[in-house]
């Protein structure tokens, strides 16, 4: 069978200098598994920090990245059943979507309903998920029939996919949200909802009388701590999913704040724990946002998988607003 193309990391480092395009063969498929042709990838963070080398302890050199995306079932493997040929699904629980033919269990594989396009296919399950988590995590800190009403909230990369699903969600729960970014460019992105309040990550700096029952955060590093260690109230949760600046919070600004609740969420941790029936439910819930609105992505760009390079020097210019999008069939 002819090979197809992929993007291949065979080394750790700076993600634009180490992932190179190569020919790969679609080998034969076990029991248990379905080949998929891939129609469309994301690029996300997640997707290049273990290029970097940051998680080699779980990474085997050399792989194939990329954890989100969508395509059509194009060869199925002996006992699979209730997915056949031309299904359109989402594969989910491993990265390697960077490439034309993917195979994965078909018991990871999720069907994608005709009414989404794959654009929004693509882009409905991280950003999405993540922003459920999230909400439930802070539902169940706070717990009470109240939910999130009236709560303080402050929400950091708030320009961010995530970030604006999380603003949305918070303000129609009645929360007193507040968006932390970088610049007035992103600023001036940001959707017009009841009650939200605006800081510039430079103003949120040490000596700001900010204080917030919740933070949401993207960046870790010495932002991340400085909000932690000064405007999150006693009984407060702090909770990180992201760590834009490069750097975790310092374990001092953490030990610092006995009186409130600090966790990392990884969505990783859900999903490989989850369940199937579970995982499924959450996705239905995505599959709803993306409907209705509330958790769609914009599109800056799609670019063929060939050009992977343009995709990445696109992904990291400063100016980008919305997720690239790959096209693994050119």
């Amino acid at each position: 069978m002819a090979d197809h193309l992929a993007a291949l990391v065979a080394e750790y480092g700076n993600p634009e200098d180490v992932i190179r395009l190569a020919r790969l063969p679609r080998p034969d498929l076990e029991p248990g598994m379905v080949e998929i042709a891939v129609e469309r990838a994301a690029i996300n963070p997640s997707d290049l920090i273990p290029v970097t080398g940051a998680y080699s302890n779980r990474t085997v050199l050399p792989f194939v990245p990329g954890f989100e995306g969508v395509g059509t079932v194009s060869r199925v493997g002996a006992g699979v059943t209730g997915l056949k040929s031309g299904d359109r699904v989402l594969p989910l629980g491993a990265s390697g979507l960077w490439q034309s033919y993917l195979q994965r269990p078909a018991e990871w594989c999720f069907a994608v309903p005709d009414d989404l396009s794959a654009d929004q296919a693509t882009t409905a399950y991280i950003n999405p998920m993540t922003t459920l988590r999230l909400i439930a995590e802070l539902k169940a800190h706070f717990g009470g029939s109240s939910g999130l009403t009236g709560r303080r909230i402050a929400v950091t990369a708030a320009g961010s996919a995530i970030g604006r699903m999380l603003l949305s969600t918070f303000s129609a729960e009645g929360a007193d949200v507040t968006a932390i970014v970088r610049n007035k460019t992103t600023l001036a992105r940001l959707l017009v909802l009841p009650s939200l309040q605006t800081c510039l990550a430079r103003e949120n700096s040490s000596g700001s009388d900010r204080v917030f029952d919740a933070v949401v955060d993207a960046v870790g590093g010495d932002p991340g701590g400085s909000l932690l260690r000064q405007n999150l109230a006693p009984g407060g949760v702090f909770l990180q999913y992201g760590a834009l600046s490069g750097a975790p919070i310092a374990q001092a600004a953490i030990s610092a704040r006995p009186d409130v609740r600090f966790a990392f969420l990884w969505l990783r941790t859900f999903i490989h724990s989850a369940g199937r029936q579970a995982i499924s439910n959450a996705l239905a819930q995505c599959l709803d946002g993306i409907r209705d609105g509330s958790m769609v992505s914009h599109i800056a760009a799609t670019y063929p998988l060939s050009r992977l390079d343009e995709a990445l020097a696109h992904q990291n210019a400063p100016d980008r607003y919305g997720k690239i999008l790959l096209d693994p069939r050119c």
